[in-house]
C-alpha cells in the first residue's frame, strides 16, 4: 500500500462516525438523569397522586358507611377491609388493576421513547456516548420504575389509611385460616409485589409501541387497547384455549397469596406468562429501535 492510498475506505468512515465513543459513567448518569425525569414531571406526579388516592378515598367511603346498610357490600376483599385495615391495600389494588393501573402504566410506558421523538430531543440523547440498546434499556428501567412507583403509592397509603380508619389485626385468610399480625403484613406487601410483577408485560408492550410513532398519544392508547382487549377476551369461554397465555389472565392470581398454602404452581405460571411477553415485546422494541432511522 502507497502512502497516497487511504487509510480507510469510504464505507467504512461513515460507520466509525457512527459509533459513540464511550465514556466511563456515561449509562449511570444518563439512567439518573431518566429517573429522575420520568418520577419527577408533573405529569408523573399527578398521575402517582391520583392512585394514592383511590385506597384513602375508599377508605374514607367505607368508614363513613360502616354503621349503615350498605356496609358489607361489594367484593369480598372490599367488605372486610372494615374489619382488618390491611385489607384496604388488597382493595385498592383490586379496584385499580382493571384500568385505572394499566392506563397509568401505559401512559409512561408509551411516552418512553416517542415522547423523546415528538419534542425533538431522541435524536439528541443519541449524541450522548451510549449506544442505541444501552439507551433503550435505560428507557424501559425508568417505565419499570414509574410501574413500581404506582403500585408502592397504591400500597403505602392503603397500608397507612387502613391502620388509621380500621387499625391492624390477624389477617382470616380465605381458606378460613387466622395469621399473626407479622405474617399479615408479610402476605400483604407480597400480593403488592406480585402485582408489580404482573405490569412488567404492559411495559414491555408500552416501550415496543414507543419505538413505533412519534406520537406519544397513539403508542399510550395501543398500550392500553392491548390490556383492554386481552382482558375482554379472557371473558369469552369459546377462547380458553388461549386464556392462559393472555396479558390478564393471571393479573388477579394474588389472591393465592392469601391462603393458608398457596398455589405456587398458580403465580409460578402467571410470573412465566409475563416473563414471555416482556420477552417478546422487548426484543421487537430493540430490533426496531436499533434499526429505525431517527430523524426527531
Amino acid at each position: 500500500m502507497s502512502l497516497a492510498e487511504p487509510t480507510t475506505d469510504a464505507a467504512t468512515e461513515p460507520r466509525l462516525a457512527e459509533q459513540p465513543r464511550r465514556r466511563p459513567g456515561a449509562f449511570g448518569r444518563l439512567l439518573r438523569s431518566e429517573l429522575r425525569l420520568v418520577l419527577g414531571r408533573r405529569r408523573a406526579i399527578v398521575l402517582l397522586t391520583g392512585l394514592a388516592l383511590v385506597p384513602l378515598l375508599l377508605g374514607l367511603v367505607l368508614f363513613v358507611t360502616r354503621d349503615t346498610a350498605l356496609a358489607g357490600q361489594g367484593p369480598g376483599f372490599i367488605a372486610q377491609v372494615t374489619g382488618n385495615g390491611l385489607f384496604l391495600v388488597v382493595a385498592a389494588l383490586f379496584l385499580c388493576m382493571p384500568f385505572l393501573l394499566p392506563l397509568c402504566i401505559g401512559i409512561a410506558s408509551g411516552d418512553a421513547v416517542a415522547g423523546e421523538a415528538s419534542t425533538g430531543t431522541l435524536r439528541y440523547l443519541l449524541v450522548v456516548p451510549v449506544g442505541r440498546s444501552r439507551l433503550l434499556l435505560v428507557k424501559a428501567i425508568g417505565a419499570l420504575a414509574f410501574a413500581a412507583a404506582a403500585v408502592a403509592a397504591i400500597a403505602v397509603v392503603g397500608l397507612v389509611a387502613g391502620a388509621a380508619l380500621f387499625g391492624v389485626q390477624d389477617i382470616t385468610l380465605l381458606s378460613g385460616t387466622t395469621v399473626p399480625v407479622g405474617e399479615s403484613v408479610l402476605r400483604v406487601l407480597a400480593v403488592a409485589a406480585y402485582v408489580g410483577l404482573s405490569m412488567t408485560g404492559l411495559v414491555a408492550v408500552g416501550l415496543f409501541f414507543s419505538t413505533l410513532t412519534e406520537v406519544p398519544v397513539g403508542a399510550m392508547a395501543a398500550t392500553v387497547c392491548v390490556a383492554i382487549v386481552s382482558a375482554v377476551l379472557d371473558q369469552l369461554p369459546q377462547l380458553s384455549a388461549i386464556h392462559p397465555g393472555l396479558l390478564t389472565h393471571h393479573w388477579l392470581d394474588f389472591a393465592e397469596l392469601l391462603r393458608l398454602q398457596p398455589d405456587w404452581a398458580v403465580l409460578g405460571q402467571g410470573l412465566a406468562i409475563q416473563l414471555a411477553w416482556v420477552a417478546v415485546f422487548s426484543s421487537l422494541a430493540w430490533a426496531r429501535f436499533t434499526t429505525a432511522d431517527v430523524s426527531s
